[in-house]
């Protein structure tokens, strides 16, 4: 049966001499695995240039249950990124973000509002002319928030983050993950941030550093089997 639904796409693994398997992140479906033929071919139908890391997508399906290799009949990038591909800044967060994603993501079973966040700032993002410093800190904290570890809000006096409980304190815990000022401060700040207001954060080169390795490790203690993060290198390099 031929259904309808957007999809965010995760990664391609290649299949055979022209066909790849595209792992899919979708609306109605949750996180699909599919079988895409002739997708390395130069006139193919649904192109392997179409199932680019987080490129946004509009599709017509085959759906079947129980059944862990599904079919595209069609599909379009809807929308049609404007700056992303062209912006190595840009480019080079997407292809970290995917990753981390691709590491977070498990569920087959359909998650609308975590989809349509990840839609909505994923779109938001190929819009703006330049890119806040601080996107891929925010997107990893608020994404926190959909896969069930996000923190409350610290109190009055908890002026430590417990990394491994996932909380504010106002007791140094007697374990090494943990933030302390000013790195609890900044993290309180992206916490109750929102993307329209972004880019008036400031946050310095090297604490932002600082605070990228924290929540990869924040997410490494919430996130099974996450395993090393590869394009974290690239993105310090492309960063500065």
């Amino acid at each position: 049966m031929l259904h309808k639904t957007r999809g965010i796409v995760l990664k391609t693994t290649n299949y055979s001499e022209s066909s790849v398997v595209a792992q899919v992140f979708t609306e109605k479906f949750g996180l699909q695995s599919y079988l895409v033929n002739g997708a390395r071919k130069p006139k193919a139908k649904i192109s392997i240039t179409l199932l680019q890391p987080l490129h946004l997508l509009e599709m017509v399906v085959y759906h079947r249950e129980n059944t862990s290799l599904q079919r595209i009949s069609e599909a379009r990038q809807m929308p049609h990124f404007q700056t992303i591909p062209y912006d190595i800044v840009k480019s080079t967060v997407v292809l970290f973000l995917n990753e981390m994603l691709y590491k977070s993501l498990r569920q087959q079973s359909p998650d609308e509002p975590l989809f349509g966040y990840l839609f909505n700032a994923i779109s938001w993002l190929d819009t703006l002319e330049k890119m806040p410093p601080n996107f891929h800190l925010l997107f990893l904290i608020k994404l926190s928030r959909f896969l069930g570890f996000n923190p409350a809000p610290p109190k009055a006096g908890q002026t430590y983050f417990d990394l491994k409980d996932g909380i504010f304190c106002d007791t140094l815990p007697a374990h090494r993950l943990v933030l302390q000022h000013p790195h609890t401060a900044q993290f309180a700040a992206l916490l109750n941030c929102s993307f329209e207001k972004l880019s008036a954060l400031r946050i310095p080169l090297a604490d932002r550093r600082f605070l990228l390795d924290k929540i990869i490790d924040f997410y490494r203690l919430h996130v099974d089997h996450m395993g090393d993060i590869k394009s974290r290198e690239v993105l310090e390099e492309v960063l500065g």
